[in-house]
């Protein structure tokens, strides 16, 4: 059985991480590193709960005395957990430095003293290019993070290329464009803006609502690190998307035709300092390994809209009955109206 540690598998990419490998890789045992911050839920894992391949352990990434002993007894490092809302990131950018760079550290630390490794995943983002006026990002390109999430996640991974580079750790970095699909903390765009349809509330739209992002159903970016574990060269970084650039907007009304829901739902706010215009990936070098993206966008969508329709369970006790949301809410949207 191979050893598998998944840092932040208890959120979003991450649980859904934990529950493609599991039925796709019988002859892994994954263990579960997760913090259990607000974004992250044992409801996520569900799925996999009586499952004797899989172990969830409680604790901090940023915790040597936790996180270094799983990592040392470890074949494979998938290191998802991070702090990862630009919106909160400007709020307040403590817990970004801490978790996103400190808690790579630990974990990269502890690799080098790791016999087994033979893989560790950092998980990046599209953000830390900047903003994209023309064409797409390619790997090789400079990075130009613009708010604190970004930034962190860029120290984190340029720190991880550092210990291949001088240490030799097994690491190979992606860098994903926007997510969707389920079990999506609703404070990011889709989920928030597909709960608050579904209760005929306001959908806070910033600015122009021009900004455009390119769309990755989380299924696709499951499959594309599957893939870079097996054939993904170490020191390298690859670009992960979706392939569907749209402007905020018009995600936005897509959204609401999807549930039947009018224009007049969208309520334009003040846009958020450092707003990143667009993001575009250049997928060629993953294409080049044999993977594309196979959920179609619009497909996704209704998929996801459907999830959350049918979950209400899921998210209706965090924006209803979470002091902590209902803060936040207020504090990132109250003001802007």
């Amino acid at each position: 059985m191979a050893e598998v540690l998944v840092t932040g598998g208890a959120g979003f990419i991450g649980s859904n991480f934990v529950r493609f490998a599991l039925a796709a890789h019988p002859d892994w045992r994954i263990t579960t590193l997760d913090k259990l911050t607000y974004a992250g839920r044992l409801e996520n894992l569900e799925a996999v709960k009586g499952d004797p391949r899989h172990t969830f352990v409680r604790g901090d990434v940023a915790d040597p005395a936790v996180a270094a002993p799983l990592v040392e007894q470890a074949e494979i490092v998938v290191h998802f957990a991070a702090e990862t809302h630009v919106d909160r990131s400007i709020l307040a950018a403590g817990d970004f430095i801490t978790t996103d760079v400190y808690g790579s550290f630990v974990l990269l630390e502890a690799a080098r003293n790791a016999p087994k490794l033979r893989r560790f995943i950092q998980i990046s983002t599209d953000e830390v290019y900047g903003s994209v006026t023309t064409g797409a990002s390619r790997e090789g390109d400079e990075l130009r993070p613009r708010n604190p999430y970004s930034a962190s996640k860029a120290g984190a991974d340029r720190l991880a290329y550092s210990y291949w580079a001088t240490h030799g750790v097994p690491v190979v970095i992606t860098r994903a464009s926007n997510n969707y699909g389920p079990n999506q903390f609703p404070e990011k765009v889709v989920p928030l803006f597909i709960t608050n349809a579904i209760d005929d509330r306001a959908l806070p739209l910033y600015g122009d609502g021009l900004n455009v992002r390119d769309w990755l159903h989380v299924d696709d970016h499951c499959r594309a690190l599957d893939l870079l574990i097996d054939r993904g060269e170490s020191g390298e970084v690859y670009n992960v998307g979706g392939g569907h650039e749209i402007p905020n907007v018009e995600l936005t009304r897509q959204i609401l035709a999807r549930l039947g829901k009018p224009d007049s739902l969208i309520q334009r706010v003040q846009d958020r300092p450092g707003h990143d215009r667009r993001y575009c990936l250049d997928t060629t070098k993953l294409r080049a390994l044999g993977w594309q993206p196979t959920v179609e966008f619009t497909q996704g969508l209704a998929d996801t809209v459907a999830w959350y329709q049918q979950h209400e369970s899921w998210w209706r006790p965090i924006k209803e009955g979470d002091p902590a949301f209902r803060t936040y809410y207020q504090e990132q949207y109250g003001h802007r109206t």
